[in-house]
């Protein structure tokens, strides 16, 4: 089986730049606070952030993706909360990463 050059990198690493990836977006941070203040559903999301809720549904959908957020039907809406388990994982992994940084060597 060929090797990916994703192989080559730690499984923290991956792991970090996938959550990284995840957030890198304003409106995707924006929802995630929103978030942090209670459940709530698709659309009450899109009244509090300047986006249409097609945009919204796919910032949503790289969220969940990368386990930052999960959704439960509701009737006909998808209330969307924050994965506790995810974001300690994200805190650990981003803390260990720039501790371990030496900044001693820098330019």
């Amino acid at each position: 089986m060929a090797v990916t050059k994703a192989d080559l990198f730690e499984q923290q690493e991956k792991r970090l730049a996938e959550i990284a990836k995840a957030i890198s977006h304003p409106a995707r941070i924006a929802i995630l606070k929103h978030l942090s203040q209670g459940q709530c559903v698709c659309g009450d999301i899109t009244h509090e952030l300047p986006l249409a809720q097609s945009t919204v549904s796919q910032h949503l959908k790289a969220l969940k993706n990368a386990g930052l957020i999960h959704g439960k039907i509701k009737g006909i809406k998808v209330c969307y909360c924050l994965n506790p388990k995810t974001i300690r994982e994200a805190r650990f992994l981003a803390d260990d990463f720039f501790e371990n940084l030496n900044i001693e060597h820098y330019c």
